[in-house]
């Protein structure tokens, strides 16, 4: 027998909590000439990179790059540009691998895929998981993805063709179809021995899925369950019943919400009609995650997907039509401003002050705004408690108001007169107390539209405040004949 197939003896096994050997490194890809503390590769490192390519010393590029994880050599090849990254791809040749593919940013890996053979980015795709191969089709033009899909084995093909009948970013789409699933009759033992066998099984799972006849699932067991349950057990009398199912049409940022809520590793994804058709896993999960927390910051914003790599056409597309919905929004602020044109014009300090008050609010409905968004994109507000919400936010809003009231009014009544001083502080309450309500009605509007509430929320708050603001300090002033 080989020795890497001895059997373990007792001192082999290292028990959770014992001390290992002081050189041991917990991670061997962390590498002081590579990597900096922070586990991004260093600039020095990028640029010896770039040099060997430039001198065309593939070679000495191969070298470089070899010992990298595939997540890092993806980073290396969105570090360059276009030019570049083909030549690196093509100076390391074997270590463009799936996992390398699986790991580029959706913009490059597309570019690159569009770039290879139809045959080439086939042989690609049959070697990822299927949630990932259909990532890497998904975007590409429908000839190539026909293309592609005719020079994949017919198993493949049509697992792929499935996945893509799901609309984008639901279970259906995202799910892996590789998973292990048997009939409850069966006995631990058989199911050890199944295991074992090891035919077509997916090369990472965390249990194993229990089926009825019609191929419903009716219970799961954690592989640590079953390894350490006797042979001889019924696989039914151990098995947890209760488990959660995903709808193969559910969107993604439900999936991440039921896994986080009810702490999964795993779940079965159902078709129509209760069937087994695929599993989501806690690795997809937290790319889901990431991707939803980021693409709600950058709609907030109207900066579109907002991707270092998107090319610019569709980056200017994205943000410039949000930037024109404010301008008319603006506008509305400066129609406001011109009607009180004559008070201004008597009375400077008006015009120092009054953005003052329009950018206190601003922020304030900012603040509410961003904390509604997340609340109704967590599920923590919902109809039944959106009235309780709301008086909550005004309270804070209130409070808010009156503490920013009092500093910014006393400040003025002793640089300019006291009544300026009341007519700032009022309109501070006011347009901060209209912030508070701006921030969680508008969101909340957009969401019983079915609208994501992150897109143009803050171009309304913003709106809404600037304008609030603006009139409730110059209508204030004239009202109480402060000029």
């Amino acid at each position: 027998m080989a020795e890497h197939e001895r059997p373990l003896d007792d001192d082999d096994v290292i028990l959770a909590g014992e001390e290992q050997d002081e050189g041991a490194r917990p991670d061997d890809r962390i590498d002081d000439e590579r990597m900096d503390e922070e586990n991004t590769l260093k600039r020095e490192f990028v640029r010896s990179v770039e040099d060997a390519l430039e001198a065309g010393e593939t070679g000495a590029v191969y070298d470089l790059v070899e010992p990298l994880h595939p997540a890092d050599v993806a980073d290396l090849l969105e570090l360059f540009d276009r030019d570049e990254r083909h030549q690196l791809a093509a100076a390391i040749t074997d270590l463009m691998t799936s996992e390398v593919v699986a790991e580029l940013n959706d913009y490059v890996r597309e570019e690159m895929m569009e770039a290879l053979p139809a045959d080439a980015v086939a042989q690609i795709a049959e070697q990822l998981d299927t949630d990932d191969a259909v990532q890497l089709i998904e975007d590409l033009d429908e000839d190539d993805q026909r293309a592609i899909l005719a020079e994949l084995e017919p198993e493949d093909r049509l697992a792929i063709q499935s996945a893509l009948s799901y609309p984008e970013e639901t279970a259906g789409r995202l799910m892996n179809r590789d998973f292990v699933a048997v009939p409850e009759h069966i006995k631990v033992g058989d199911l050890i021995d199944f295991l074992r066998e090891g035919r077509e099984l997916p090369e990472d799972f965390f249990e194993v899925f229990v089926v009825d006849q019609r191929h419903h699932p009716v219970g799961t067991c954690n592989l640590s369950w079953i390894l350490r349950t006797p042979r001889n057990i019924a696989l039914g009398d151990v098995m947890k019943r209760d488990q959660t199912l995903i709808p193969a049409m559910l969107d993604q940022e439900e999936v991440a919400l039921m896994f986080q809520k009810y702490g999964l590793i795993s779940a079965a994804v159902v078709d129509e009609d209760g069937r087994l058709v695929g599993q989501m896993t806690v690795d997809d999960i937290v790319h889901i995650i990431a991707e939803e927390a980021g693409e709600d910051a950058l709609l907030m914003s109207g900066a579109g997907e907002g991707d270092i790599n998107e090319p610019i056409r569709e980056a200017y597309s994205s943000r410039v039509r949000w930037l024109v919905a404010n301008l008319g929004t603006a506008l509305i602020a400066s129609l406001i401003i011109a009607a009180f044109g004559a008070a201004i014009e008597k009375l400077v300090a008006l015009a120092v002050l009054m953005p003052i008050v329009a950018s206190i609010g601003g922020n304030a409905g900012t603040q509410t705004m961003a904390v509604t968004v997340r609340a109704i994109a967590m599920n923590q507000l919902t109809r039944s408690n959106t009235r309780r919400i709301l008086t909550r936010e005004l309270r804070v809003a209130l409070l808010n108001g009156v503490t920013i009231a009092v500093l910014i009014g006393a400040a003025t009544a002793v640089i300019f007169t006291p009544l300026l001083g009341a007519v700032i502080a009022l309109a501070m309450v006011i347009n901060v107390v209209t912030a508070g309500l701006a921030g969680v009605l508008v969101p909340v509007a957009f969401d019983r539209l079915d609208q994501d509430p992150a897109v143009a929320s803050s171009v309304f708050v913003t709106m809404i405040t600037d304008s609030m603001g603006f009139f409730a300090f110059l209508g204030l002033a004239v009202a109480l004949q402060v000029v």
